[in-house]
């Protein structure tokens, strides 16, 4: 009878909860028909995601960033309400808490299903591997150790290719590189037609330093359509990681599939800055593979690099360390690795570097 009471009192919440848990159940059961998650994908979702983009470039500021800032706001502003709500409430306080967590149970829940429909079906869609035919495979260190020292020669050929400071940094302006990010995947639709969309921009983020004590370089949101990149981090991988959220802005959930999209977009776009940086990221990445498996290997492609290039490296290196192993970037981590894993991805954080296998699949035979 007191539950019926506390059902009866709260009634319209706890259908809300209710509804909330039925859509997440629903979505968990039919997310592995692929069928049914692209037809959802193809009608709904992604003509949703790009009027919600083309609408949020008529400013550039990230609505993104504002709504996540203001957000965080209400969250504050509705847990003081509620403490001061649950004091005052002396002769029934354990109701007035219980309406304010499940308010807060309820709202959370639909944001996540919003999360879930807007964006996590997309780790159920057909991936570029599904639609490109290009597989990843297990890589042989002769085959790593060849793409790894074909990739450090064009990344020398384009190393005199972009501006540079007073010391010989890659200094390309990052307005120049956001403002060029329309034409980043131009010499790739010939190849693959299904990457062909009319591109809105890239924006940047406002609170850039606070993504790099994150761990972060850029953030696709499902629900304004919008890129954003991180521009407090060095500029020489910008345009690689504008390339690699307008990945995500194609549909692409998979993390190690948008790495693999960038090197491959960047280095086939006409703007050095962009080429400069595919070659570079696509380094870094078989680079880390190659050391891991042969140090020496490594350093032999390492130290034959041009001394602009080593300096790109050695600065954003040393850009990073700054942050590494605090709290913050720990716990970022930690929350970022939990919602790939919650999407389906098992490999969390760590699929990134099966960017490794895609790059050798397609780039071995040019390395000849």
């Amino acid at each position: 009878m007191e539950l019926k009471s506390v059902f009866q009192r709260f009634r319209k919440m706890h259908i809300w909860l209710l509804a909330d848990l039925a859509l997440l159940a629903l979505f968990m059961l039919v997310r592995t028909n692929r069928t049914l998650m692209n037809t959802v994908a193809d009608t709904i979702v992604d003509p949703f995601r790009r009027a919600a983009g083309r609408l949020c470039a008529l400013t550039p500021i990230s609505v993104m960033e504002v709504l996540t800032v203001l957000l965080i706001l209400a969250a504050a502003a509705y847990t003081a309400w509620s403490i001061a709500a649950v004091v005052r409430a002396k002769g029934h306080r354990c109701q007035r808490a219980y309406s304010a967590i499940l308010f807060a149970v309820c709202a959370g829940l639909t944001l996540w299903i919003g999360c879930c429909l807007l964006w996590g079906i997309s780790y159920w869609t057909d991936s570029f591997q599904d639609k490109s035919g290009l597989r990843a495979r297990p890589v042989e260190l002769e085959d790593l150790q060849a793409v790894t020292s074909w990739f450090a020669s064009q990344l020398t050929a384009a190393a005199d290719t972009v501006d540079r400071d007073e010391n010989g940094l890659f200094a390309v302006p990052p307005e120049e590189i956001l403002a060029n990010s329309v034409h980043a995947y131009d010499g790739l639709t010939a190849q693959y037609p299904f990457l062909a969309l009319e591109d809105t921009g890239v924006k940047a983020m406002y609170f850039s330093r606070l993504m790099s004590m994150l761990d972060l370089t850029g953030v696709y949101c499902a629900f304004t359509g919008e890129s954003n990149v991180n521009t407090d981090s060095p500029a020489c991988l910008l345009p690689s990681t504008v390339a690699h959220e307008l990945g995500h802005q194609r549909g692409f959930a998979s993390e190690q599939e948008c790495n693999f999209l960038a090197v491959l977009a960047s280095t086939t776009c006409p703007d050095p800055a962009y080429a400069y940086s595919g070659w570079l990221m696509g380094y870094i990445y078989l680079g880390n593979a190659l050391y891991s498996q042969n140090p020496d290997a490594y350093w032999a492609i390492r130290d034959a690099l041009p001394e602009p290039v080593r300096m790109d490296l050695a600065y954003n290196n040393a850009y990073w360390a700054q942050f590494q192993d605090t709290v913050v970037q720990k716990t970022s981590n930690k929350i970022h690795d939990g919602i790939l894993k919650s999407y389906g991805d098992d490999r969390g954080i760590q699929s990134y570097g099966t960017v490794v296998d895609l790059l050798v699949a397609c780039y071995r035979p040019l390395a000849d």
